[in-house]
């Protein structure tokens, strides 16, 4: 039977992109107003489980947080930051019933939704909503490494991380506004004392959040390998997240440019691939006062698979990774296919453009990807006219950025307004 479900998907999946990818219909107002209606109502239990199991003021604090979180979720739901009814929620319910079957910790009451983000991501809150984006299905190569995130998630789950984090929060906020009277009522090294402050605030929040991170891990695998999963692909998932980067690191050859930008109305420039000169300037004029390291979120990941080995010896055994078969590769190239319309949605146009090339120069789905080069385009033009368009394009910064996407961020630049404009127009044109 599986074997049937599995050729049926990958049946249609071959006639749907022979006659050209369509983009995930969001047409889906009324499973958005039925979801929105439930989570209303959970944060709404949530918050007097807190007032009950926290008197006081921090119970008042906490539902505070809740309700400002609730408020700001509601509106990413109703932005579409979220498709329902996707081809990718049945999977991921299949994976947490597998996993839910050997360990009862589980919980029952979560709900999936997966995000139009291309970022290898997934989170769950405290009331249960459980979000995964869609970069996880491009990114990673089976289901037992979808299935990894998904129990690290889970880790985060069964040990209230939300909460604790939250109500550490608070707390910290009580011991800063004791110091920070302590500051005001002297003259002394008061500056210096203020940042003490905030830096001892900082490194603290960085090294629970690390904690958090390899109890989620610990606890994650140990959810996995109670169930049917190859045990090693939890350390395979680690190591191919670690390998992603938000600008993809393919190369854009220079006859991407003069293929798709000598128009017919408008030929090709050479002074459009011209590089700004930073060989004069000093990077380490500027020193960072904090600690770039001790500041990160997440602990490395190679500390914590050598973490998760120390737990557990049987992950000293490595293996290579399993790649994408079956019903998951159908999954991965619709996930790869929406990129573009995603980044749309999030207004990175410029990198929406930049990853459009890039699909352009693989050979990728020539007319769908064109048409929204003529989009994004588009919006460039508008935030250009409008004097607003760092907000969608990044700045030259070749400190931290391959040769290739600063050669891309320079023709960019370098484009005149009525260009910019000619570009959209050819595009949008061949659209329609």
């Amino acid at each position: 039977m599986k074997k049937l479900i599995s050729f049926l998907l990958l049946y249609s999946f071959a006639v749907a992109f022979g006659q050209g990818y369509h983009p995930i219909d969001t047409a889906d107002y009324a499973q958005r107003k039925d979801f929105l209606k439930n989570f209303s109502a959970n944060t709404e239990s949530l918050i007097k489980k807190s007032k009950s199991e926290y008197p006081g003021k921090r119970g008042n604090e906490l539902s505070k947080i809740y309700r400002e979180f609730s408020k700001e979720f509601e509106q990413k739901v109703k932005d579409k930051d979220f498709v329902f009814n996707s081809v990718f929620d049945a999977k991921v319910k299949s994976l947490i019933e597998r996993l839910r079957k050997n360990n009862p910790q589980v919980p029952q009451n979560l709900k999936i939704l997966i995000s139009k983000d291309n970022t290898p991501n997934a989170y769950c809150f405290a009331d249960g909503t459980f979000v995964i984006n869609m970069g996880l299905f491009n990114w990673l190569n089976n289901d037992d490494q979808l299935a990894a995130v998904i129990s690290h998630e889970l880790g985060h789950k069964v040990s209230e991380h939300t909460a604790k984090t939250f109500l550490n929060m608070i707390d910290q906020d009580q011991t800063d506004r004791v110091v920070v009277q302590n500051i005001k009522s002297t003259r002394e090294n008061r500056n210096q004392r203020a940042f003490d402050v905030l830096k001892n605030r900082i490194y603290r929040k960085g090294a629970e959040n690390r904690r958090q991170e390899m109890q989620a891990d610990s606890l994650g695998y140990s959810i996995f390998k109670n169930s049917d999963f190859t045990k090693t692909e939890f350390i395979n998932t680690l190591k191919r997240l670690e390998d992603f980067d938000t600008i993809s690191p393919r190369k854009l050859n220079v006859e991407t440019y003069k293929k798709y930008f000598n128009l017919p109305k408008q030929e090709f420039k050479e002074k459009w691939l011209q590089k700004e000169d930073f060989s004069l300037y000093n990077y380490n004029h500027y020193r960072e006062k904090l600690n770039k390291d001790s500041l990160k979120s997440h602990p490395e990941i190679v500390l914590r698979i050598n973490n998760l080995k120390k737990v557990f010896p049987e992950l000293e055994t490595e293996a290579a990774d399993e790649k994408p078969a079956g019903s998951y590769t159908v999954l991965e190239k619709t996930a790869e296919m929406e990129t573009l319309p995603n980044f749309y949605h999030s207004e990175d146009y410029g990198i929406g453009i930049y990853a459009g090339l890039q699909f352009l120069q693989d050979g990728k789905e020539e007319g769908y990807c064109k048409a929204w080069l003529g989009k994004c385009f588009a919006k460039i033009y508008e935030a250009r006219k409008n004097y607003n368009l760092n907000r969608y394009l990044d700045r030259v910064d070749p400190k931290n950025q391959s040769e290739s996407y600063q050669q891309f961020l320079n023709f960019m630049w370098n484009l005149s307004l009525d260009e910019i404009k000619n570009i959209a127009d050819y595009y949008k044109t061949t659209e329609s």
